[in-house]
């Protein structure tokens, strides 16, 4: 399959036995044999470094897990899943509800690892303060705070290494309760009337929740690469399923207190990109996966062509996206229409959002029925079955073993199918949105494509092939 950047509006396209996420731009479809990955049990990656950046290899969660079942891991990832995006849908529904806005060389890179083979959740290695100590934040472009938890810690859940304590950091600083960045939390956001101190309480969709000081710190990205002066939130009350090894998080949406909009007021260009590599990747840790600040975020194949993003009033931290139709087998599902995907500016309802946290693609519902019976239709001779336990979330499922299978792709099945037990049945990886019409494009979809955010051209764009 031949390199290429891909222009135009974004379109989720399946084709016949497969699905791949493209855009409107007429592409020629190859037969080939492609195996599907079984889940498979837990192995330990390594960490390689290149001459010309720090790549991070992928980190499966599971050889950090070495009580629990992939069985029982595949359990808790899909409900942390459910959680997130029926969180992200209803937030991104709600009605008169503004969230924080937009804010309208060098580079910055840092290591990206994969918490789980099955969870699609990443995480960012970076050292905090100074002498720096390094953590694992997880990458999410979902929200913009940027946190982690500190000392003194009057709850905490477990995380990978110690708990960053700020008065062993020379650069940590409080910040005023009247600053910019204070004031830009919102309703998140408050005064300590003692010490006249900036404080933050922030709370997730699956009941999850960080409170704590906003300060300014020193981050250290791959190569020894220091930022000072960039606000982050240092959290001393954490509850929830945060869970081992990402210490807090590292916020990507478009608030103007979002680690992109900071590096970027601070004198850098304003993007950012990742490339998120197949988590079930074999040999493990073969591929590097990188998220990269700054002015080389947007080095990927000539000519770039990107596609805008689309602004909602009401929730100014998700970047949504244009989705214009959906494909089978290279023919445009009629049941399928921009009017069923597309946001409406005055009362924040549809639209899609481009989300790196959430795993399984959802689709508003009628977008999702007319796609999934095509597909259906499409793969009837792979035998669809019936699962049960914690994978019948999935409606569409199939059993292929370790055979090969032939289908017309542009993208590989790993793009599009899930695997869910040691004996090769394989899941349509996208879901029903409900009745709430908001769709989220998850990482699955955004596997192996360099994701580019230009946030100063409010545009975004996927290269294939560009990891």
């Amino acid at each position: 399959m031949a390199s290429s950047c891909i222009a135009g509006p974004l379109l989720l396209a399946a084709c016949s036995h497969a699905a791949a996420v493209g855009l409107a731009t007429p592409v020629e479809y190859q037969y080939h044999s492609s195996a599907v990955t079984p889940l498979s049990p837990a192995q330990e990656d390594d960490v390689a470094v290149s001459s010309s950046a720090l790549h991070v290899r992928l980190l499966h969660h599971d050889s950090l897990a070495a009580n629990a079942t992939p069985a029982q891991l595949l359990a808790r990832r899909l409900q942390r899943d459910e959680l997130r995006a029926a969180w992200i849908i209803s937030k991104a529904a709600a009605n008169g509800t503004r969230d924080v806005g937009l804010s309208s060389g060098r580079g910055l890179v840092a290591p990206v690892v994969s918490r789980a083979p099955t969870s699609g959740e990443y995480i960012a290695k970076i050292a905090v303060g100074s002498p720096g100590v390094e953590v694992l934040l997880a990458m999410d472009t979902g929200s913009h705070l940027t946190w982690l938890q500190c000392q003194p810690c009057r709850r905490c859940y477990p995380q990978s290494g110690p708990v960053f304590d700020p008065r062993h950091s020379t650069s940590y600083g409080e910040m005023n309760y009247d600053a910019p960045d204070c004031q830009a939390l919102g309703r998140s956001g408050g005064g300590d009337a003692k010490r006249g101190t900036c404080i933050y309480t922030v709370g997730y969709g699956d009941g999850s929740t960080t409170v704590g000081d906003l300060v300014e710190e020193t981050l250290t990205f791959a190569g020894g690469v220091r930022q000072p002066y960039l606000s982050i939130g240092c959290g001393h009350d954490n509850k929830g399923l945060f869970g081992a090894p990402a210490a807090g998080i590292l916020g990507l949406g478009r608030g103007q207190i979002s680690i992109p909009h900071r590096i970027a007021f601070l004198g850098y260009n304003a993007s950012f990109s990742y490339c998120l590599v197949d988590f079930l990747s074999s040999p493990p840790g073969s591929l590097s996966s990188t998220l990269t600040f700054g002015a080389g975020a947007v080095h990927t194949c000539p000519p770039a062509s990107f596609t805008p993003t689309v602004w909602n009033p009401n929730m100014g931290t998700f970047y949504y996206v244009r989705l214009v139709g959906v494909s089978v087998g290279g023919a445009r599902v009629p049941g399928v229409t921009e009017r069923d995907l597309q946001l409406d500016p005055y009362t924040g309802r549809g639209g899609v959002i481009l989300d790196s946290g959430t795993t399984v693609t959802r689709l508003a519902s009628p977008a999702y029925i007319a796609f999934r019976d095509a597909f259906r239709a499409a793969a009837a001779d792979l035998g669809q079955v019936s699962i049960s336990g914690p994978s019948s979330f999935f409606d569409t499922c199939y059993t292929v073993g370790g055979r090969g299978v032939k289908v017309p792709v542009k993208l590989p099945p790993k793009n599009y199918l899930i695997p869910v037990d040691f004996r090769g049945t394989v899941c349509f990886a996208f879901a029903g949105a409900g009745d709430r019409s908001v769709s989220v494009i998850g990482n699955i979809q955004q596997q192996g494509f360099r994701v580019v955010y230009d946030l100063a051209g409010q545009r975004v764009v996927f290269a294939p092939n560009s990891c």
